[in-house]
């Protein structure tokens, strides 16, 4: 399986984001926007204790100011355990502007309502005949998530662009794609970077392989250098190598092994997470096409839509896939406000009624090889705080240190990142975000130039590509719904409908999260006029 060559060496480097501003690494300002988050922002207290080199402030900011006093309450808990080698304060408010001013570093990590949102979003496409693995970045819902996402996030472009314009912006919303133009669509001089961890999937895969096949022992996903080009969710890798080693014909006498590409059964699927990863797409993606996949498969079938396609959901399980149900995404989410799982590790209560939420999301844990304390167990966390078991930090297998680190001066780093394309993803449009490496040193930014990809692969992500800037062009036009529903209608897994019944699916979901649409011109749209599922 040949792969294309690069156009220009991964060496060569492009247009850069860089500020002049001196970070002091031991008195930095984060204002964390999402600050009552569940998941990243207590991975991130985690980290940032055991960094002996870096030091300062977070500001929590949340609408449900509760749940970032939860998690102020957890971050300044954490600064007094043993081995907290990191000097952080945490600050909870609900005031955008104390968290904004004079901050170095701006997080973001927000999410709807799930009941109202994330259960539409899978359930409506799935009575049209539409069979979504994740709805979380593309596909009909993935659509409506970015159609919801994009007023707020021009909204925190703006307030960056008047509180803190030279801060760093480090977004980990999804999707990610959409979130990142809009940020560069309403402030261009932002310095904002999209950061997701689906290709560390693929390093640790990759790792897991030179150890079985080469003898080598501890090999870690930060020995695996790749070439990774694409977007988000969709990305691809054409280089792949360990202390020089090609690993690509690895990985195809792996897929030669007996009973490592093959079907999977309805019952070998029963009761497994809809995070569970068993590579059976990115393998036959990677015959069929000659570049590796470096995402998880539940994502990749909402980009490759073949395995979408057929009887579901026997077809997708078949690959070993299992769709994230929305019983589970109201489950995982709906409780942040009332029933906060971090609520009860700090006050009491049973997490007996959790067990089967855990399980998913250890299972996603795993195939990241992440393993933050809280996510690995939590009914140790419990014990941590009233005192029954001593805290015992661990690395949550995020790099949200590491860039801290080098944009602060204290060393280079190297990750794959979400852009605007200046050069790095050739024969892609200008500014559309694409997702390379870059190198990353203090107080700039450089993508790498990763190259072309193969014509069959690239028609892939173009498709997508245009579908993105065009529903970013309806936004920025008047949130203009007619422009809307045209990259709606343009996406693949929307493509299975007539016209009328896509109209009609459209018109349903806005519809049903309708609240969620203020900002866009619904009484002008001829798309919703012309459907009987909505009235405006």
């Amino acid at each position: 399986m040949a792969t294309e060559e690069l156009a220009a060496p991964e060496s060569e480097q492009r247009v850069a984001l860089t500020t002049d501003g001196a970070i002091d690494p031991e008195d930095i300002k984060i204002g964390y926007i999402g600050g009552g988050s569940r998941l990243w922002a207590l991975e991130l207290i985690n980290d940032l204790a055991q960094t002996p080199d870096l030091g300062g402030e977070v500001v929590l900011y949340d609408i449900d100011i509760d749940s970032a006093r939860r998690n102020e309450r957890f971050g300044n808990w954490i600064q007094e355990r043993d081995g907290a080698v990191g000097d952080w304060t945490y600050t909870a408010t609900d005031d955008r502007e104390a968290a904004l001013t004079g901050a170095d570093f701006v997080i973001l990590s927000t999410q709807f309502p799930t009941k109202d949102t994330f259960r539409y979003d899978l359930e409506i496409p799935k009575r049209y005949g539409i069979y979504q693995a994740v709805a979380a970045t593309i596909g009909p819902g993935g659509i409506m998530r970015a159609m919801r996402t994009i007023p707020p996030y021009r909204d925190i472009a703006a307030a960056v662009r008047e509180h803190c314009p030279e801060a760093w912006v480090l977004n980990y919303t999804n999707p990610m794609t959409f979130v990142t133009r809009t940020l560069y669509e309403e402030f261009p001089d932002i310095k904002a970077i999209g950061f997701c961890h689906e290709v560390f999937h693929l390093q640790s895969l990759l790792a897991s392989l030179v150890e079985e096949y080469c003898g080598a022992d501890n090999v870690s996903r930060d020995d695996i250098d790749v070439n990774v080009k694409g977007i988000n969710h969709f990305t691809w890798v054409d280089e792949a190598q360990w202390k020089g080693q090609d690993l690509l014909p690895l990985v195809e006498h792996h897929m030669d092994q007996p009973s490592v590409r093959r079907p999977y059964t309805p019952e070998e699927m029963d009761g497994e997470s809809g995070f569970v990863d068993n590579n059976q797409v990115t393998y036959e993606l990677y015959d069929r096409f000659g570049v590796l996949p470096a995402a998880g498969d539940r994502h990749l079938v909402e980009y490759a839509t073949w395995f979408l396609n057929g009887e579901m959901p026997e077809d997708l399980l078949r690959w070993g896939v299992k769709r994230t149900t929305s019983e589970y995404r109201i489950n995982r989410w709906n409780g942040a406000l009332d029933h906060d799982e971090l609520d009860r590790y700090l006050d009491g209560g049973a997490l007996d009624a959790d067990e089967a939420v855990a399980k998913d999301v250890l299972h996603a844990l795993d195939s990241l090889k992440l393993t933050s304390p809280w996510n690995e167990d939590p009914e140790r966390v419990e014990r941590y705080m009233t005192g029954e078991a001593d805290y015992e930090f661990e690395s949550s297998g995020e790099v949200i240190v590491d860039v801290l680190e080098a944009l602060s001066g204290l060393k280079s780093f190297e990750t794959h990142v979400n852009l605007p394309n200046e050069g790095q993803m050739l024969d892609v449009p200008e500014d559309a975000v694409v997702e390379t490496n870059a190198l990353l040193g203090e107080n700039d930014v450089k993508p790498l130039v990763a190259g072309r990809l193969p014509r069959p692969v690239h028609t892939q992500i173009m498709t997508h590509v245009h579908n993105q800037e065009t529903i970013i062009e309806a936004a920025f036009d008047g949130y203009d719904v007619d422009r809307a529903f045209q990259g709606f209608l343009n996406d693949p897994q929307v493509k299975t409908l007539q016209v009328d019944v896509a109209r009609d699916l459209f018109a349903d979901l806005i519809d049903a999260e309708r609240q969620f649409f203020d900002d866009w011109d619904l009484e002008h749209a001829d798309v919703l006029a012309e459907s009987d599922r909505i009235s405006v």
